[in-house]
């Protein structure tokens, strides 16, 4: 039975696949936080037809932080962890609408890739994400002072081949994806359910690769034992 008095951290996905990735990541890193679960699968696929973010986007996502923060009715949630990483502007005017630490999914890693070094191999498996997640990366090394070189990789058929419960298939998408990016100085798997191909993928590279779950959990909680 979980401590009623740890942490309820609740997490918010947009893909199936990211639950499993962010529970290990929580148990490996922070099995003392009480985590809560919002699945909502449909808005991957909504982003996908609309091929971009609208009010009404938005707006479903105001909707699921509110819901998020009550946690039991009691606003007992201390901090929301969103898993889904197309949305990145749908995740800010969330943050705007709360008081509450509201995280990105991939922010930790992007500041922990910054820090290693400017050369950084972003891979990604859906699609619609490689855009924004390009300028997110771009925006924070701007706000840093710092000039970086991205490789945008997008592991084709590797998600299709995860929903159909192939993750060898996935997982060798991903290492096909990265075989030939030249030097780089880090990688970064930008989706939360990359994170299974990491233990295949370091013994092909020469760098650090970092994955989403692992930083966040990390992150979130070096924040909440300052606050």
């Amino acid at each position: 039975m979980s401590d009623p008095k740890a942490p309820r951290i609740a997490l918010i996905h947009a893909l199936e696949e990211s639950v499993a990735p962010i529970r290990a990541a929580f148990a490996q890193h922070w099995p003392e936080a009480r985590t809560a679960d919002l699945l909502d699968a449909s808005l991957s696929a909504d982003l996908a037809e609309a091929g971009r973010l609208d009010s009404a986007m938005t707006q479903r996502f105001l909707t699921l932080g509110r819901y998020a923060a009550r946690g039991t009715g009691t606003h007992d949630t201390k901090a929301i962890l969103f898993t889904c990483s197309a949305f990145g502007p749908a995740i800010e005017a969330v943050k705007d609408d709360q008081s509450l630490p509201v995280m990105r999914p991939n922010e930790a890693a992007f500041a922990e890739a910054l820090a290693i070094g400017p050369r950084i191999a972003l891979v990604v498996t859906f699609a619609p994400s490689l855009p924004a997640l390009t300028q997110e990366l771009q925006d924070m090394a701007a706000a840093r002072g710092q000039s970086i070189q991205i490789t945008p990789v997008l592991a084709q058929g590797a998600l299709d081949a995860l929903k159909a419960g192939d993750g060898d298939g996935h997982d060798t998408a991903v290492l096909d994806a990265c075989a030939k990016i030249g030097p780089q100085d880090v990688v970064l798997l930008g989706q939360f359910s990359l994170a299974r191909a990491a233990s295949r993928l370091r013994p092909q590279l020469n760098c650090p690769v970092i994955t989403t779950p692992d930083s966040a959990v990390l992150a979130l909680r070096r924040l909440l034992a300052l606050s």
